[in-house]
């Protein structure tokens, strides 16, 4: 199966502008903690991906199906209702990592937490350094930190 044609792409908005237009001060101040946290534990450079996802690195991925394409290693959407993180509960070693973040909400695919302050932060770097990990093997050359 080809690639899939998705609108999840990198756009052109810098992130900077994307932080400043969040209108809660906590979660604008919590979106540049976490800019800080994955350019250290991926040692990438943030990029807006849409519609208004922070991504670090780059990640190929394919389904069992043959369904594929291509996004950040890790991520975050500074929303109204909270923090969403991408990429945070795919490695095998999450549901553990996760059962001592603090308070979260779990999606299919992401980790919901309404303020960085909810969570303890050297499990949440740990949760991206197994997130990293776990996705290097299909992505460039990104190593843990």
């Amino acid at each position: 199966m080809a690639k899939s044609e998705a609108k999840f792409q990198p756009v052109d908005v810098a992130v900077s502008d994307l932080v400043a237009g969040v209108e809660n001060e906590t979660r604008r101040e919590d979106a540049q903690t976490m800019i800080e946290l994955l350019r250290e534990v991926t040692g990438a450079e943030p990029r807006v991906w849409y519609p208004a996802i922070i991504g670090f690195g780059d990640h190929h991925w394919r389904h069992e199906s043959g369904r594929e394409g291509d996004g950040p290693l890790l991520s975050f959407s500074p929303r109204k209702a909270n923090l969403v993180l991408y990429g945070f509960s795919s490695a095998p070693e999450s549901a553990e990592l996760l059962s001592r973040l603090g308070k979260h909400k779990l999606g299919k695919s992401c980790v919901y937490v309404n303020k960085l302050a909810d969570v303890d932060m050297d499990v949440l770097r740990e949760l991206a350094v197994a997130g990293v990990r776990h996705f290097s093997g299909t992505s460039d050359s990104l190593v843990p930190r």
